[in-house]
């Protein structure tokens, strides 16, 4: 007997998405499916999450910035 919500996402993660999102879709689902803390996240679950805020940004005058804004 298929299951046809899997097939479904199954097709549409393999034609829709590249490899690297394949691998991160399944690291998730990896995750989640072997979770028995309750619904409790680690912080290794929100890897990459927001990445793309911080594309081009120079981490080195980020923190420079930073800091000399503590001085007023």
């Amino acid at each position: 007997m298929a299951n046809k919500p899997y097939d479904e996402i199954l097709k549409r993660a393999k034609a829709e998405l590249t490899p690297g999102e394949q691998q991160q879709l399944a690291e998730i689902l990896a995750q989640h499916a072997g979770r028995k803390n309750g619904g409790v996240h680690q912080v290794t679950d929100f890897r990459g999450l927001g990445k793309e805020i911080w594309q081009g940004v120079d981490a080195d005058e980020y923190v420079a910035g930073e800091r000399d804004s503590w001085d007023g």
